[in-house]
């Protein structure tokens, strides 16, 4: 019976995976800050972006880099109960307000910039702005394209051929604009408005991109396409509830479930 019963743990053990699965990974996406009011369903107030990043903190969730959380996804080391931090479009207020969070918490996000929108105005991130994110180690720069088009619009607006070559521009120049600034491989992008198809998808990996991040309202999770990669809006009404149900790798939209008396 004691032989049996060894024999039967070492069978099990032999056949038990190398390693954890790795639980759900959310994206969590902001473009603007504020100090006091969120004008716009992009903008999050900085005391609620504070607020966000404390409640991560408390509940021992791990804020890992964007790359280390691909990997883990596709099989890579595990990172455990993590989210990642990105941020779109380049504005002035990455480096103004959330920038002073994430040095002050040792946070590391991904930045997601359109190069000619950088410097332009009062309103966009400047590339010493950006330099000086890189220096700190924990900013990432990615690819948005050239312009942030609609790609719908564009090809209902367009020829065939226009339209390829428009895409090629959108996401072919965009690399080499973004590395004649900083020396951290570009090798991902992010859909402009989360809008993919298989055309748009085999004209990254042309380009030169290993993946391409949309906008999916679930977690990332093992299996997940690599230019289809889902993220999560976050907005200044989540409360902590839901912010909290995203964080914890579950999709937008699934209301929490209220525990049972």
């Amino acid at each position: 019976m004691i032989r049996t019963l060894l024999l039967a743990c070492a069978t099990l053990c032999l056949a038990a995976p190398a390693q954890a699965q790795q639980p759900p990974i959310p994206v969590l996406t902001y473009h603007r800050f504020d100090p006091v009011v969120s004008h716009s369903g992009t903008v999050v107030t900085t005391p609620k972006f504070i607020h966000q990043m404390e409640w991560l903190a408390f509940h021992h969730i791990a804020v890992v880099p964007l790359h280390q959380a691909v990997a883990a996804i596709h099989g890579g080391a595990p990172v455990g109960p993590a989210v990642v931090l990105t941020a779109d479009d380049g504005w002035k207020s990455v480096y103004t307000d959330m920038f002073p969070v994430l040095r002050r918490m040792h946070l590391p996000v991904t930045l997601f910039l359109n190069p000619p929108m950088i410097g332009h105005g009062g309103a966009y991130l400047t590339w010493a702005m950006i330099d000086d994110m890189v220096k700190s180690g924990l900013v990432d720069v990615q690819a948005h394209t050239m312009h942030h088009p609609n790609f719908n619009t564009e090809r209902a607006r367009r020829d065939p051929q226009s339209y390829a070559s428009f895409v090629a521009h959108e996401l072919g120049d965009c690399r080499p604009a973004l590395a004649a600034h900083v020396t951290t491989p570009i090798d991902m992008i992010a859909w402009p408005y989360g809008i993919h198809d298989a055309t748009l998808e085999a004209a990254a990996r042309s380009a030169g991109y290993a993946e391409a991040l949309a906008l999916g309202s679930r977690p990332m999770v093992e299996g997940d396409p690599d230019f289809a990669l889902p993220r999560l809006q976050i907005y200044d009404t989540d409360t902590d509830p839901s912010f909290g149900w995203i964080a914890t790798g579950h999709a937008r939209g699934q209301a929490p479930r209220k525990p049972t008396s």
